[in-house]
């Protein structure tokens, strides 16, 4: 990296552990600020290392050493529509990250040739598709929402997809001849089954070292998993270092790092800010923002148009952690909340959130930010008032 790169990084960095180290015990007021800070201290500890970090590490070697051809004969916009918008939903639903750790992921595959509709339904589907909290949510809030959100979470995925693919069609036609999608770095020297192993060890450690920990008297393997998680990533660690030292070329290490730091430095700085609004506006679970719960709480009864529109839009913008959603609803449910706006908040909350906005806007621009939004709320809010209406 070049000395203003390291000046970025070092200031990246700087921040990072300011708010990872954060006393907050030390500030003297509470209220939407100390909340603001409280999150972001959260989001420090919980989320960058273990979360971001290696999507970043993701992204960067799929931005160099993935093959154009691949993503574009599988993702692209002239790809067979069933086989992409297939293969993008269930790749977002395998890794079950979170609404900002799968922007990098989004970012690198766009970037690579893939085709918008491809690459929104992945967009949609990696945090919305999480069979562990749709497991949870059928478990704590009844069968029938857990039910409800499995099915919507994957209809959604694809139809979101392809609803921005023809929105924007004559866009994504012209899309190819106007970026080019030149390649970067190489991928002929080493064989495919290579290339899948390091892939699938760091989609590994990703997966593994954030395995979520199990509810009481949970058994069976999810729980055994938990226990052993920390050698289990060990393990994949170890084969990624092995990998990377026999398997690669010193220039095509630095070309893989120097990409992961160009997606670290464009999403990190947004998704802090990102954060510390959401922070400020709605507070963290359990504590208040400048909108306070009580009104929320007010306005998301029963199954109105309005009920349900406002469930979609606070979803939409609030930051929800993995599996963080279902403890949520489950106070605001006991406070009142009817069936509707809760499944449009699950459809909308897990999908979205105020940092991941400004990260899409980076990636795709204002208006296909704004289409993609507004197609992930309006579906929301219209799959709320039917599950409201039947049950």
């Amino acid at each position: 990296m070049k000395m203003k790169e390291w000046q970025m990084f070092f200031l990246i960095s700087g921040i990072f552990l300011l708010c990872y180290f954060f006393p907050l015990n030390l500030v003297p007021f509470k209220g939407p600020v100390f909340e603001a800070l409280a999150l972001v201290k959260w989001y420090a500890r919980e989320h960058v290392l273990l979360c971001l970090v290696p999507a970043f590490f993701i992204a960067g070697a799929i931005s160099v050493f993935l093959s154009k051809e691949s993503v574009i004969k599988y993702l692209g916009p002239e790809a067979d529509k069933f086989l992409s918008y297939g293969v993008a939903s269930v790749s977002g639903s395998i890794l079950a990250v979170c609404s900002c750790t799968v922007l990098p992921l989004f970012s690198g595959i766009y970037k690579r040739g893939a085709g918008l509709g491809p690459a929104a339904t992945f967009l949609y589907s990696g945090p919305a598709i999480n069979v562990l909290a749709i497991i949870l949510t059928a478990r704590v809030l009844g069968w029938q929402l857990g039910l409800a959100r499995a099915v919507g979470a994957i209809v959604f995925s694809v139809v979101v997809g392809l609803l921005m693919h023809l929105v924007f069609l004559k866009e994504e036609k012209e899309r190819p001849r106007a970026e080019g999608f030149q390649m970067v770095g190489t991928t002929d020297e080493r064989p495919l089954w290579k290339n899948t192993l390091y892939f699938a060890a760091m989609v590994f450690i990703l997966v593994f070292a954030n395995w979520g920990k199990p509810g009481a008297g949970d058994t069976g393997l999810w729980p055994l998993i938990f226990q052993y998680k920390w050698w289990i990533t060990g393990v994949f660690l170890v084969s990624l270092a092995y990998m990377i030292l026999r398997w690669f070329k010193r220039d095509e290490l630095s070309e893989w790092v120097s990409s992961s730091w160009g997606f670290a430095k464009q999403i990190m700085p947004l998704l802090f800010l990102g954060v510390l609004a959401a922070g400020i506006l709605l507070g963290r679970p359990g504590h208040e923002g400048l909108i306070p719960s009580s009104a929320i709480e007010n306005l998301v009864g029963g199954n109105s148009i309005f009920a349900n529109f406002f469930a979609s839009i606070v979803g939409a913008f609030m930051y929800f952690a993995t599996l963080t959603e279902v403890p949520i609803l489950e106070g605001l449910i006991g406070a009142g909340m009817g069936k509707g706006p809760a499944l449009a908040l699950l459809l909308a909350g897990p999908a979205l959130s105020l940092p991941n906005m400004l990260v899409i806007r980076g990636v795709l621009g204002t208006k296909k930010t704004a289409v993609f939004v507004s197609l992930v709320v309006i579906m929301a809010t219209i799959t709320g008032i039917i599950y409201g209406a039947l049950f």
